[in-house]
């Protein structure tokens, strides 16, 4: 039995959107400062992406952990330890006056937000009733997630160019500040009674951290190293080892760190497939977009993180369309039409030219995806958890976000790689517009996949019961429903 479950729901969705913003938005606002962080802290060529793969990779290996943390030891704790973290890292990096202290802050930046985006997500599940409201409550979350992740783009651009590099991390500090803040007023703890905690999973954490870090390592490192390198293929062979240990170890405890019970639901199974899915299109257009307009349409850094306000405005518009659906029918009902609409964006997308322009090539095409992944972004969040028990909220919140991040990063490295050998050594805006438009068709592509699994997968009515749990009586009672 969990003691205060719920607190007041204006407050907690106000502290929830608003620390997603912030983890959001640091995916991807340190991008277009990378030119000038290399030349400020004199950054070697090769250790440069690791500003960015660091965060990647911390973030995406603690993610299942913090969201059983959250679980075991409360949402409001772990979202408050999360938060600070991250803000105090945020400092850190921004005050850096070496290479190493700004990827050490990095790190940092990842791991508290492994503890923030499920507690998160966890607090609204089990703020809001399943229904409606919830969908409501979730759809605001995605709407502010996915502009943190597009707006990131354009505050890089414009502090790089008209302030520093060091306001991309310096930043954060007000936006957390803002997040801590509404936690007094209404943020209940989430806890569970002492008499009732469990221990912590210590072999679960320790393999599907390690398993996990190892694959976001393993792929992420193909930048330099290649598909084809023997490093590359051993970090996989050791993630694939450890991982498969994982879903071994978690059959033989009372308390896992993944109750693989809940994959049986096809609403936490298919929501999960879908969003890796959809994450590794969504990841590579943000990419392939950024570069063509930089690359070859020779936009400035500002100018293009302008360009991307239109894709924001989509998001939030088809967020807002998704929402409304799914609150009086069920997350498929959107997820379908949604994934199909931005499959045909990117399909527009894969049209680009290298003689083309922002108007003619840009602005449709990123108008079109942006809904479409709009229509996508809350029905998932909601799928994911529909039928999820109160005290795994926070465990359902970690694989959902885990598999957005692995999805993101494994789709972005191949697709990148595939880009980058199509384009050949070459590098002439024609060669670089035929890599970027490959990439962006084969993304376009996955969310096709995405759309196949939303209609032949996902339940055409909603959940009426829990997810199927443990047989554990013991667990069963924890839940608070009949056994």
């Amino acid at each position: 039995m969990y003691r205060n479950s719920r607190g007041r729901p204006g407050v907690v969705l106000a502290a929830a959107a608003v620390a997603q913003f912030v983890v959001a938005l640091d995916m991807s606002v340190v991008n277009v400062a990378l030119p000038a962080i290399r030349t400020a802290l004199g950054f070697a060529p090769l250790d440069l992406s690791w500003v960015v793969h660091v965060y990647a990779l911390t973030f995406g290996g603690f993610l299942l952990l913090g969201g059983r943390a959250c679980d075991l030891y409360g949402r409001r704790r772990m979202f408050v330890l999360g938060l600070s973290v991250f803000g105090l890292c945020s400092l850190v990096g921004g005050l850096a006056q070496a290479p190493w202290q700004l990827i050490a802050a990095r790190a940092g930046q990842g791991l508290g937000a492994a503890a923030v985006a499920p507690a998160a997500l966890a607090m609204l599940t089990t703020t809001f009733t399943e229904g409606p409201r919830r969908v409501r409550a979730l759809g605001v979350w995605s709407a502010v997630n996915a502009a943190g992740g597009a707006l990131g783009v354009l505050a890089g651009g414009l502090l790089t160019e008209y302030a520093s590099w060091r306001w991309v991390m310096l930043i954060n500090l007000p936006i957390v500040a803002a997040a801590l803040a509404f936690i007094p007023a209404g943020v209940s703890a989430g806890a569970p009674e002492p008499a009732r905690r469990e221990r912590l999973d210590a072999l679960g954490a320790v393999l599907a951290t390690g398993g996990v870090g190892l694959l976001v390592l393993g792929v992420v490192r193909t930048d330099t190293l290649g598909w084809g390198s023997p490093t590359t293929w051993a970090t996989l062979a050791a993630a694939a080892v450890l991982l498969g240990s994982f879903v071994f170890a978690e059959t033989r405890v009372v308390a896992p760190l993944l109750r693989l019970g809940l994959l049986h639901s096809r609403w936490v199974a298919g929501a999960n497939v879908l969003v890796l899915l959809a994450a590794a299109g969504q990841f590579a257009a943000f990419y392939f977009v950024s570069l063509y307009m930089q690359q070859v349409l020779g936009m400035g850094a500002a100018a293009t993180g302008t360009a991307f306000l239109p894709f924001s405005l989509g998001l939030v518009a088809g967020t807002v369309v998704a929402t409304r659906v799914t609150a009086s029918r069920t997350p498929r009902a959107a997820l379908a039409p949604g994934a199909l609409l931005a499959a045909a964006g990117l399909a527009w997308f894969a049209l680009i030219s290298a003689d083309g322009s922002f108007v003619t090539d840009v602005l449709g095409p990123s108008l079109v995806t942006s809904f479409g992944t709009g229509l996508v972004l809350a029905p998932v969040a909601a799928a994911a958890t529909t039928g999820v028990a109160p005290r795994e909220a926070g465990m359902a919140g970690g694989l959902m976000n885990s598999s957005r991040q692995l999805g993101g990063c494994i789709g972005l490295a191949a697709l990148a790689t595939i880009a980058a050998r199509h384009s050949g050594s070459t590098a002439t805006p024609v060669a670089l517009n035929d890599g970027y438009a490959l990439g962006l068709a084969i993304a376009a592509a996955l969310y096709v996949l995405a759309a196949v699994v939303a209609i032949g997968v996902l339940p055409r009515r909603r959940a009426a019961t829990t997810v199927p749990r443990s047989t554990d009586p013991a667990e069963n009672q924890l839940e608070g429903t009949p056994s």
